[in-house]
């Protein structure tokens, strides 16, 4: 459904976006996540064709951004993370106008308003003044707007932004709800345990490069390669400490009044080891447990000051229809002060 193959973005001497490759299948729900600044709206943009990319190439459900714009837009409804709305319109007619800009037809446009609005819970405010709605309101009219010509690819950049809890519910299990109905989504929020939640792939950025990417499993996995094992303690914890640190490949994490807190990537086998050991050595080991790998924790390990070079499992081998990615990155001589000549797949 979209390629992003080598996507790279500057402003001035500011590097946005550094040599982004990306694929995200049809009828996945991905998550897009990373620090303020990382390049995520930036690249939402580039994808949407309201920013041009100094280098790169996009491909949306096999249509190339540059040469098929039109089509592209065709399969493509975005809610921008600012929407705007007319307030002087009733709910009914903001959908008609924009309607309108699709080139829908009229009888069209009532039966898709009605559809719409009832799929976002907003059949009973067709008549209620745009200014009226509250702010989760407001972004699910939105979404309704941008599902009106029935894009195949869904482009949302922080649609809970502002909201409330309640709302924020209802905004995740209205994405939910379109993406059981075949719908692409592709949404970027800070919101991690949503992303989480919600999302059957994701791809973390930091400072312009995407870090990781891939399904859900996949990427929460990489955080399980080194245990975070907890253990009670019930008796001789300095005696308990001072062994853990004499045994190989472990690390003392914190120690706690009745637990201490290791780093570990063996086994379970391994694990029941360390227990025998410590009972050995006459400690009266009340239990223990895993901290359970979670979005939020990765998130926080992989957009650290020197994040791991970790590999992206969604990085497209060849663009659509067989053509090789080109390694399109930027050239530090072209980061001068002026707008950056464009390379192959776009021309600046």
């Amino acid at each position: 459904m979209l390629y992003l193959g080598n996507l790279s973005k500057s402003y001035g001497n500011f590097l946005a976006v550094n040599n982004l490759s990306l694929h995200v299948p049809k009828g996945d729900l991905f998550g897009f996540v990373g620090p303020n600044g990382a390049g995520k709206t930036t690249t939402i943009r580039m994808l949407c064709g309201l920013l041009k990319p100094n280098f790169g190439t996009i491909h949306i459900n096999g249509y190339e951004l540059r040469s098929q714009s039109e089509a592209v837009r065709r399969c493509i409804g975005y809610v921008p993370d600012f929407f705007g709305v007319y307030d002087n319109l009733k709910v009914k007619e903001y959908m008609e106008f924009y309607g309108s800009i699709y080139g829908i037809s009229d009888s069209t446009i009532r039966k898709m308003t009605g559809d719409l609005l009832e799929l976002v819970n907003l059949s009973d405010k067709q008549e209620v003044y745009v200014d009226t709605l509250s702010r989760g309101m407001k972004q699910r009219l939105c979404v309704a707007r941008a599902l009106l010509h029935n894009p195949e690819l869904l482009v949302l950049d922080e649609p809970s932004s502002g909201l409330d809890p309640r709302a924020r519910v209802e905004m995740k299990e209205l994405l939910m709800n379109l993406n059981s109905m075949g719908k692409t989504i592709v949404i970027s929020s800070h919101i991690l345990a949503d992303i989480a939640e919600m999302c059957n792939s994701v791809g973390i950025m930091n400072r312009g490069r995407l870090v990781t990417a891939g399904k859900m499993e996949d990427i929460l996995g990489l955080g399980r390669n080194e245990h975070h094992l907890i253990i009670q303690i019930r008796s001789d914890m300095d005696k308990a400490v001072q062994h853990i640190r004499e045994l190989p490949d472990i690390t003392v994490a914190s120690v706690r009044e009745n637990e201490i807190m290791i780093n570990f990537a063996g086994t379970d086998e391994d694990v029941n080891r360390i227990m025998i050991s410590l009972m050995q050595q006459g400690v009266m080991v009340g239990g223990y447990h895993r901290e359970e790998s979670n979005l939020e924790t990765l998130f926080m390990q992989l957009t650290g000051e020197q994040p791991p070079n970790l590999q992206n499992n969604m990085a497209p081998q060849n663009a659509p229809n067989g053509m090789p990615m080109q390694n399109m990155g930027m050239q530090s001589a072209g980061m001068g002060n002026n707008t950056m000549q464009g390379g192959a797949g776009w021309n600046a």
